[in-house]
């Protein structure tokens, strides 16, 4: 019988091979980029922008095999001034179509991430030597009030105090945009003065979303604390449970605000899609604004096939200036993301405002940690514990000292304080899980990697986050003493802290992994614990348990710093209208600054020397960038010839141009006209060449040279001359000493006239470094 059901099983699995129906093959959403529209200069009409979107059903159906299909298969056509759609495709479609002469590149739709740091104060004026300068930025500059600044993000909460257009003229006649309707009330005004949602990218990929999410509505609070921090008005009074309390205000306070919200609830692959994220740049483009300040990301990948780094080219082509977070992936190198060069790419680091919060232990051992959380009902001393000792039978220890969900246990608990270790989980989360078991307060530990990093959180419980060579003091005396005890004392502000700023610990490190000759990040600027507009449609939090609403919150993460960026970009297009964003880029650049308060080298948050992977070339100093001396500069034909020399095609680049072009001879990456030098790999000597402009008064310009380990640099000419709007060339030459060095060395190039000092970084690496 056995041969017999054998027989019998093979011969149903052979009719089941031959009638088996094929399975259906499963469409992706895509981006096909097609490069630049050849609008022309006359103004576009509703038929113009129709017969862009015919052009691409007719394109796209001679591939699926009707005009008809292709309509279905499109969900945007990108009509302005990025020509291309995005479309559900088949696999096999998709690779025909990426052959296609006339296509630039093809790419899926890809999810990014928010910048912030919130799931796993305003801009301050700055000091001189402990000196407000008498005329500032923000004064100089009438607060930003000509400038128009858009966010790309989670959308904003409109009935924030710092979008009040209280005092506020019309709509500047530039403005172009629009207030997308919806069904709750949302409103726009003279400060606000547009708002839109881009969701078809998403839904491609995650399905529809709920109908109470259309809208440009702030669900998420990252949204208007971001563009807030850029552009919010002066609000008095703000802060944060009565901590932080003064005056808000934005980098540019009198600025004009807009909101594109193209970030939605998170999915596996990210909240914000590059198809959503390239119709809103788009539009952006039309709609007249100054600057694109755009707090999201993802990893780096080569710039024809990310959206975000083709739409950024788009709007500096028209002369917006793009800034953008590094992310929050750090301390480990090679992480940094959005690293186009026609990007300003910014880091995070500390300011010098603290929100203490004392841990007090019953030895006397008095730590400071920081919180925004509300004080223990008695001012005592309570019983303390480890996570680790207190979790459930069964549980695991590590888990338990990590404080995850469901791994303590309440008769070991209640009412103690218990410290738990951070990491994988939500801070809050953590202190929420103490809650549920009992617990009176808790403290939260750093682990290593966090080192010194302090984030003031809104706990829903008494709390302290305390470093972690402090919370390892914890962890040392409750494991060494008998009936250990300890005592939170409540929160309170200090200004004027030091050592102030450092870096950030999660803040995404260089080196650049698509373009290893351009230093990334560009800046660094405040992003720990910023005080700004928060949305009252979510908690403090972000976590579902949480039902408080507050209009001001603290955030942290890269998408904190990059506002505070954007906010003096648009002092200074206030200012000096005619600067292109290169320029502007390069005075913030050059006129950085690479010490702390205390006057010594800046740190990371683990205590070792910062370098110009966290920091690129320094913490932002807005003052000293409005006046910055020499600027260097560049034109759309420059990023066109490092595209060249990056070995893309003139055809592909003559699409992304918009007009004739032609590769030159010899193009290096290495000359790009970047206010830093970057050489991975030098073998022997590399000569460079830069071109400066002068911005300034006529002046005459010395070079003084700080020499990487390892490595002779030498300038030509050592002089430059320049009259006012001037350009001159000088060249630089790197030479390996032949020390057989590892690793990247770091050293600088500074021209002065004894009155300005403009400064760039020098990174270089050995080409047998490993």
């Amino acid at each position: 019988m056995w041969p017999l059901k054998g027989s019998i099983i093979f011969l149903l699995l052979l009719l089941f091979s031959l009638f088996q129906v094929p399975a259906l093959a499963t469409k992706k959403s895509y981006i096909v980029y097609l490069g630049s529209h050849a609008h022309g200069s006359s103004k576009l009409t509703d038929a113009d922008l129709d017969r862009v979107t015919d052009s691409h059903y007719d394109f796209l159906g001679s591939f699926l095999g009707s005009k008809e299909k292709a309509k279905e298969s499109i969900f945007y056509s990108y009509k302005r001034h990025i020509n291309g759609f995005a479309a559900q495709l088949e696999e096999d479609e998709a690779a025909e179509i990426a052959e296609h002469p006339e296509v630039v590149s093809l790419f899926l739709n890809q999810g990014r991430k928010l910048h912030t740091t919130r799931s796993w104060g305003f801009m301050m004026l700055e000091k001189e030597n402990g000196e407000v300068p008498e005329l500032s930025l923000w004064e100089k500059a009438n607060y930003g009030k000509h400038t128009i600044i858009a966010n790309l993000d989670t959308g904003v909460w409109p009935k924030s105090k710092s979008f009040d257009d209280e005092g506020y003229g019309p709509i500047p006649p530039k403005w172009r945009g629009i207030c997308q309707n919806s069904t709750d009330g949302f409103f726009c005004n003279r400060k606000l003065i547009g708002a839109r949602y881009f969701s078809k990218g998403y839904e491609a990929y995650a399905g529809k979303l709920n109908s109470s999410y259309r809208s440009a509505l702030d669900h998420d609070g990252h949204g208007t604390h971001t563009l807030s921090t850029a552009g919010g008005n002066f609000v008095t009074g703000a802060s944060i449970y009565g901590l932080g309390n003064g005056t808000a205000k934005g980098g540019s306070p009198k600025a004009r605000v807009v909101s594109y919200k193209v970030c939605w609830p998170q999915v596996e692959e990210g909240e914000c899609f590059d198809a959503d994220i390239i119709e809103a740049i788009d539009n952006a483009i039309h709609d007249g604004v100054d600057v694109l300040s755009i707090s999201l990301g993802g990893d780096p990948t080569e710039y024809f096939n990310d959206g975000l780094s083709i739409g950024a080219f788009h709007a500096v082509k028209h002369g917006i200036v793009v800034v953008c977070s590094a992310g929050n992936s750090g301390p480990e190198p090679g992480t940094v993301s959005n690293v186009s060069p026609w990007i300003i790419t910014v880091g995070a680091s500390t300011l010098d405002r603290e929100f203490q919060a004392f841990v007090e232990l019953k030895s006397g051992l008095r730590l400071k940690g920081t919180s925004l959380s509300k004080a223990l009902p008695e001012n005592k001393f309570y019983p303390l514990i480890t996570g680790a000792e207190a979790r459930k039978a069964n549980e695991n220890a590590t888990a338990a000292l990590l404080c995850k969900p469901g791994t303590l246990d309440p008769a070991k608990v209640k009412g103690k304080v218990v410290a738990c270790l951070r990491g994988d989980t939500a801070r809050v989360d953590k202190g929420q899980q103490a809650a549920l078991a009992g617990a009176v307060g808790f403290i939260l530990c750093n682990d290593i990697l966090s080192g010194n990093e302090l984030i003031a959180d809104a706990h829903v419980i008494p709390a302290s986050q305390l470093t972690y060579t402090d919370g390892q003091s914890v962890l040392s005396y409750i494991n060494s003493t008998r009936n250990p005890r300890a005592k939170l004392l409540p929160p309170n502000t200090r200004t004027n802290t030091k050592p102030a700023p450092f870096m950030a610990s999660f803040s995404s490190r260089g080196p650049n992994t698509v373009t290893p000759e351009i230093l990334k990040p560009d800046i660094t600027a405040p992003g720990v614990n910023i005080i700004a507009a928060f949305s009252e449609a979510t908690s403090p939090t972000g976590q579902d348990f949480d039902k408080r609403r507050i209009p001001f919150n603290t955030e942290s993460g890269t998408s904190m710093s990059c506002p505070h960026v954007a906010g003096v970009v648009g002092l200074l297009k206030t200012l000096h209208r005619h600067w292109s964003p290169a320029a502007i880029r390069s005075a913030i650049v050059t006129t950085a600054r690479t010490r702390d308060n205390t006057v010594h080298p800046m740190h990371e948050a683990s205590n070792a020397k910062g370098t110009p992977f966290s920091y690129g070339a320094g913490h932002i100093r807005p003052n000293r960038a409005m006046d910055p001396g020499l600027v260097y500069d560049l034109t759309t034909r420059d990023y066109l010839d490092f595209l060249c020399a990056l070995g893309y095609n003139h055809t592909m680049i003559e699409l992304f141009s918009e007009e004739p072009y032609r590769c030159p001879h010899n193009g290096s990456v290495f000359n790009l006209n970047y206010p830093s030098i970057t050489v991975p790999k030098l073998s022997g000597s590399i000569t460079v060449t830069r071109r400066v402009k002068n911005v300034g008064h006529h002046g005459s310009y010395n070079v003084l040279v700080r020499e990487p380990v390892g490595v002779s640099v030498s300038v030509e000419p050592k002089c430059l001359e320049l009259a006012h709007d001037e350009e001159k060339s000088y060249s630089v030459t790197l030479k390996d000493k032949g020390y057989g060095l590892k690793g990247y060395y770091f050293g600088g190039l500074t021209w002065s006239d004894g009155e300005h000092y403009v400064r760039s970084p020098i990174v270089v690496s050995m080409a047998h470094s490993s």
